[in-house]
Parts: C-alpha cells; sequence; structure tokens
C-alpha cells in the first residue's frame, strides 16, 4: 500500500448535501472509494481538522469546515521522465513537466506527481501549483513558494491575466495549406459522457482560443494555440472542432479503450510560455521552455 506523504484537503460545503456526519460526506463525495476504506482511515486516524483534531465516525457535519486525509493507492506507476526547474525565488518556482506525469496527486497517483517531485528536491513543503496541466500534456507549471502571497498568483489566472502559449501537432488532409492562418476558435464546452470527456454545445459561449499555424509538412502541421479562457481539455477540443484533434490524443475525437500509458507516444501538446506581470514586484515576466514539438 502506498500512502501519500502529504495530505489531501478538502473544503466542506456551505449547503449540506442531507448528511449529518463528515463521514457521510466522504462517502458521497467519492463514490469511487469504497464506504468501508473511508471508515477504516477515519479508525486508523488518517482523517483530521485543520488544527490536527481527528475526524471520527460520530463528527458532525460542519459547513465550510476543512478536512485533510491521506490518499492510498495499491500501487502506482514510475513515469520515466524527469521535471526541470527553469526558475525559482522566494514567491514561485517554474517548472518543466514531462508527459505522463501528474501536477498533483489524483486517480491512481499519490507520490508520483510533479508537485510531491518538487517538494521532495527542494525541501519547500509549503510548494503549491497555481495552476494546472493535463497529465498527459507536457511543459510549464508554476508553483507559489511562499503562501503569504500565493493568492497573488492564484488571482493571475483566476482573471485571465497570464498570456499562455501551446504548442500542438496535428495531421492535416492531403493538399491542405494552412502556414500562416489564424482562427478564432469561441463556443460553448460542456462535460459529455463520461464526464471527465467535453464537448461543444449550443448556448452562450464559454470558450475561446487563437490558433495560428506556424510550419508542415506534407502529413502533419506544427500549431500555436493561445487559450484565452481555460475550460478543461479547451485546446484539445478546439482543434479537434477545426478537424484537426491533436496526434495521440486517446480523448478526442473518439475515446479509446483504457490502457496503460504508451510513453513511445506521447499526447503532441506543449505548454511553452507563460508571461505576465508579477502581481508583488509589478515587473513583467516571461519563462518559455526551450524544446519544441517535431514534425519528424
Amino acid at each position: 500500500m502506498i500512502i501519500s506523504e502529504h495530505p489531501s484537503k478538502l473544503s466542506l460545503p456551505q449547503t449540506n448535501p442531507g448528511v449529518a456526519t463528515v463521514l457521510e460526506y466522504l462517502i458521497i463525495k467519492f463514490p469511487y472509494i469504497d464506504a468501508q476504506i473511508w471508515r477504516q482511515r477515519i479508525n486508523d486516524g488518517k482523517v483530521h481538522c485543520h488544527d490536527g483534531a481527528l475526524i471520527t465516525a460520530q463528527s458532525l457535519f460542519i459547513p465550510q469546515q476543512r478536512i485533510y486525509y491521506y490518499r492510498e493507492v495499491e500501487s502506482e506507476p514510475c513515469i520515466p521522465y524527469k521535471e526541470t526547474i527553469l526558475f525559482q525565488d522566494e514567491h514561485i518556482l517554474v517548472a518543466y513537466k514531462p508527459h505522463f506525469l501528474p501536477v498533483t496527486p489524483g486517480g491512481i497517483y499519490v507520490n508520483e506527481c510533479l508537485q510531491n517531485h518538487l517538494r521532495s528536491t527542494t525541501g519547500i513543503d509549503a510548494l503549491q501549483a497555481v495552476h494546472r496541466l493535463d497529465r498527459v500534456t507536457a511543459g510549464l507549471v508554476m508553483f507559489s513558494v511562499n503562501p503569504e502571497t500565493r493568492h497573488r498568483y492564484h488571482y493571475l489566472f483566476e482573471t485571465r491575466k497570464i498570456h499562455k502559449t501551446y504548442q500542438a501537432i496535428a495531421k492535416i488532409r492531403e493538399g491542405e495549406n494552412l502556414i500562416g492562418l489564424e482562427w478564432q476558435v469561441k463556443n460553448r464546452i460542456v462535460p459529455s459522457e463520461p464526464r471527465f470527456r467535453m464537448q461543444v454545445s449550443a448556448g452562450e459561449t464559454n470558450s475561446h482560443s487563437v490558433i495560428r499555424c506556424l510550419q508542415q509538412s506534407t502529413t502533419k502541421a506544427l500549431f500555436e494555440l493561445n487559450p484565452v479562457t481555460g475550460k478543461t481539455h479547451q485546446l484539445r477540443v478546439h482543434m479537434q472542432a477545426l478537424g484537426w484533434p491533436i496526434l495521440n490524443d486517446k480523448y478526442y475525437p473518439q475515446l479509446q479503450p483504457l490502457s496503460a500509458d504508451n510513453y513511445s507516444i506521447p499526447l503532441q501538446l506543449l505548454a511553452k510560455e507563460l508571461e505576465f506581470i508579477d502581481p508583488v514586484t509589478q515587473q513583467p515576466r516571461s519563462f518559455c521552455y526551450d524544446g519544441n514539438l517535431s514534425l519528424k
């Protein structure tokens, strides 16, 4: 059994969903975790409040109370790629995340994630990601080092005051000449079935991306993508909507059967650049990953 070295945190909702205890809420919050597992975790002292007081099976549901627990899995894969720290100061750290490595714990991944790797190598237990990348996407991720200024960097992403540049490779049709063309993609993205997969729907626009073609060969093209909004899987859905789903995407245009990761064919999507005005120093910041996706 692999147990997380760091606790996961959740805040109980303001509106009670119809439960009496914290245990009952955890059971309905995480339907894929057997109720007996939560009972055992609580009995073993692995669930506690912000002040360290242990949650018991009788602990009452209190709206907005913060609950901490330690995720467990039978085993987890070891990702055969290493992250790289590009920048670090007293407030932030920017790192390159390889394909297949999750940013934070989730699913079958507990300690094998970028956040825990960096906490271990830097010795900074307070290190916390201020945004996310899909596990299968490679590229730059920014972390907060100082809890006192963390909210300022979260605010950058919440208010869209950070410019993000991605690269992607997609197959193209014979005879297409796309170099230099630009597309403004605006539509409504909503959850599909299963809910981790997104789809375009009728209704008010809630997503916006700017996409350009930089290079092409006879069968593939390299695109630059700038997401204006930040919906789940936005760039993957927008590339599919244009008719060029990103190469090696197991979700789009069709959901592929569940299978083990094939490290030789990663999703061809790279979060290449972050640009913003630092909310603490008021200085312009620009971070760029030197590597590029290749059409070869």
